[in-house]
């Protein structure tokens, strides 16, 4: 597979970057590995903490930080000053749904495939949430009949998930976001899944990710973009002064090298990977693959052999990080049903490569499943 896609020298270059694993990591769509270069820029600046102190320590990255938000706001669809700092992904859309005049009781149009957390967050300001229409099994939105719902509604915000958590589906943000401004209805979107994996969320009046997923860095770290004018100027408060200095160092250190490897070749080999993933492990061992192999993402999607319980998905998943499923320690994520909840989607375990993957990855998956 390294060489047989496009891209291979994205590949070659992005293994050069990284220390040697020591399992067959196919779970990037979790938390990615950090090149060398983002753990050891991290490290610099603890020990710039340790002798000067962390204020000094922070102003002196400010030119490497503000590098990082400038990054981020191109990858965002938004300008710098637009652009600000969280914890994680979580902590933006709490702070966009606090920051925001939102009453108790107020609808929020979201996908069927909206993650569960997302929808306790909801409801811990009293949100609630309005599916919108689907037009096929894997969830693609249907934009015309979702402008119905969304006019009749007329929802607090729409909210959508790029990329959902539990299956590797690519929603149209864009078209999406043409039928809110219509409506006059603010969208904001979740990019934990799609930042540095597909090309970005335009259209959307916020948009959110994190570091630690398919740009490989640092976990406690994410971004938001926001529009001007859809918050009160209460807005800063989404950026926290007290925060992890490190953490955004590396983030900006991981933005730098994923716009040197060429953003558009990395979501070009991406979307490559996921299709051979995909053709590749659909039958193995009597695993069905959920989305369909076009889909232009690196995620798959399996859903287990008849008779399988979630609980048995889970324990094959822990066995195969273990080791004792497989002649290697592989790495993949369960999907349980709170995942999706709206859905009720059933337990399924998910496969995310990185642009480092081989084929001898994926054999060895393969031999996995029909042992399985």
């Amino acid at each position: 597979m390294t060489n047989s896609i496009a891209h291979p020298e994205v590949g070659a270059e992005f293994r050069a970057l990284r220390y040697e694993p020591d399992v067959v990591h196919l779970d990037s769509a979790a938390a990615g590995r950090a090149s060398r270069n983002v753990v050891a820029r991290m490290s610099e600046h603890l020990e710039r903490e340790a002798r000067v102190g962390g204020y000094v320590a922070h102003a002196e990255a400010a030119e490497t930080l503000e590098r990082g938000r400038a990054a981020a706001a191109g990858l965002l669809g938004f300008a710098p000053h637009e652009v600000f700092f969280t914890e994680s992904a979580r902590s933006a859309l709490l702070a966009l749904v606090h920051n925001m005049p939102v009453e108790a009781g107020s609808p929020v149009c979201v996908a069927p495939s909206e993650f569960g957390p997302n929808l306790t967050v909801f409801a811990s300001f009293g949100l609630r949430p309005i599916p919108l229409p689907v037009t096929d099994r894997v969830g693609h939105l249907d934009y015309e009949a979702s402008a119905e719902v969304i006019a009749r509604e007329r929802p607090a915000f729409v909210h959508i998930c790029v990329h959902p958590s539990h299956r590797g589906l690519v929603q149209d943000v864009a078209r999406l976001g043409a039928v809110c401004r219509a409506a006059g209805v603010p969208l904001i979107a979740d990019a934990a899944q799609s930042f540095a994996h597909i090309p970005p969320v335009l259209g959307a009046d916020a948009v959110y990710a994190t570091s630690r997923k398919w740009l490989c860095g640092p976990r406690g770290v994410g971004v938001v973009g926001v529009r001007s004018g859809l918050l009160p100027a209460k807005e800063l408060l989404l950026e926290s002064v007290e925060a992890n200095i490190a953490g955004r160092v590396g983030f900006a250190v991981a933005l730098a090298e994923h716009l040197t490897l060429g953003p558009a070749a990395v979501y070009e080999r991406l979307a490559a990977i996921g299709q051979v993933a995909r053709a590749r492990l659909h039958g193995a061992g009597g695993w069905s693959v959920s989305e369909e192999v076009e889909e232009p993402c690196a995620v798959t999607t399996l859903l287990p052999p008849h008779g399988w319980s979630g609980r048995d998905v889970q324990g094959f998943r822990e066995a195969l990080a273990a080791g004792t499923a497989a002649s290697a320690r592989i790495v993949t994520t369960y999907l349980g049903p709170e995942r999706a909840p709206l859905e009720d989607a059933p337990g399924a375990l998910r496969i995310s490569p990185h642009l480092d993957v081989t084929e001898r990855h994926l054999d060895v998956l393969v031999a996995a499943l029909d042992s399985a």
